[in-house]
């Protein structure tokens, strides 16, 4: 009965999104729109493996932008649909989540976060010196004239990434309610013990890298369309590290609904602000509202709630 309120509840966000296309006409709101769908991709991605899993990973980054790079790679040498993209760079992100896991995950805490960070660093000095993809200077892309059914690309895109959303939050809510999800609390709450009741640590987290690495590359897989000019200091931007990493603790870790509820909070905050004041002011918005979490609600919005509630029907 759950699985099947859940999957009617993803259907019917699908179904708004489609008719949002047919309403609203402002394009800026579909810009605006599409980023808080990314975010909310790209926090569900990160909880996988900081939330379910424990490990947290400051390469957000990274896989964003090797989704990003896969689909300039792919229009620049194929002219390849979007489709193919959003694939091609799941694949690739997924491949780098399961060779870095395997290398990295007999790391555990700050040993394993540094070593997310230095990946980042390392493509992101790869992709500044490989001329094909625009180097340093970075690339212009230019997006299809038309598309059937929508008035517009961006109207696309944004039904793209609603998409995806979907698919992210599904694929977080079946890993929560499965053997794998309860393997993965097993490991957050003590790896050792989990090992010592048979739990296979090292096979799960190699799921846990590989999925999140999937989904974190598929959010960047259309953002080549998105901006229309690709360079790396744009693709491996820190907010995609900062706010796939915040986003989760503000909602909450422990369950798929967290890492949204934080992304469509937060991301929203942030569109309004770079509206109305200043896009130089996001990260500043993040760190405030993080910090504030932190103290007085370590848990997030999701762990407030509970507690909160608990504490009446006591």
């Amino acid at each position: 009965m759950q699985r099947r309120v859940f999957l009617a509840s993803m259907l019917a966000v699908v179904v708004l999104g489609a008719l949002v296309t047919r309403v609203i006409q402002n394009q800026y709101y579909y810009f605006a729109a599409y980023v808080i769908l990314q975010y909310v991709v790209l926090a569900t991605a990160w909880n996988i493996l900081g939330g379910y899993t424990g490990y947290v990973n400051f390469g957000s980054a990274a896989f964003f932008a090797l989704g990003a790079y896969t689909s300039v790679v792919l229009i620049k040498a194929a002219a390849a649909p979007l489709v193919v993209l959003v694939v091609a760079g799941g694949l690739v992100s997924g491949l780098l989540g399961l060779g870095i896991g395997y290398l990295t995950l007999r790391l555990r805490g700050v040993f394993f976060a540094i070593a997310t960070l230095a990946l980042a660093v390392v493509l992101q000095t790869m992709f500044i010196n490989w001329e094909y993809v625009g180097g340093a200077r970075g690339i212009y892309i230019i997006r299809p004239k038309t598309v059937p059914f929508f008035t517009s690309y961006v109207e696309f895109l944004f039904a793209v990434m609603v998409v995806l959303a979907v698919v992210a939050v599904t694929v977080a809510w079946w890993i929560e309610n499965s053997r794998v999800g309860r393997g993965l609390a097993a490991i957050r709450d003590n790896e050792e013990a989990a090992e010592c009741m048979g739990v296979p640590t090292l096979k799960l987290k190699l799921v846990a890298t590989t999925v999140s690495g999937v989904l974190m590359g598929v959010a960047g897989a259309p953002f080549p369309y998105y901006v229309t000019y690709v360079e790396p200091s744009s693709a491996f931007n820190l907010d995609y590290a900062v706010n796939s990493l915040a986003m989760p603790m503000i909602g909450g870790t422990t369950t798929w609904a967290g890492p949204v509820l934080g992304a469509v909070l937060l991301g929203t905050a942030q569109q309004v602000a770079t509206v109305t004041i200043s896009s130089a002011l996001n990260l500043l918005i993040v760190g405030i509202i993080l910090v504030a979490f932190v103290i007085l609600a370590p848990e997030g919005i999701i762990g407030l709630v509970r507690r909160v509630t608990k504490g009446k029907r006591g």
